[in-house]
């Protein structure tokens, strides 16, 4: 004969468990410090300023 087991105790269990898994895959995702979100700016803006320096002066904003 099988174990008994708690139904109610193991779907918190598993809840907790899939709860934990999303964390970490949020961390993953979202969680980079500060100075690594300013890195991604400022190279973001040393892209920017190469691409607007790139333009022919006297250039009108608007004009194609």
């Amino acid at each position: 004969m099988g174990d008994v087991i708690n139904l109610r105790q193991a779907r918190k269990v598993r809840a907790r468990a899939d709860r934990a898994q999303a964390a970490d895959a949020n961390r993953v995702k979202f969680g980079r410090t500060k100075g690594q979100k300013q890195a991604d700016a400022a190279a973001e803006e040393k892209a920017r300023n190469a691409v607007e320096g790139a333009f022919r002066e006297g250039r009108l904003e608007g004009e194609e």
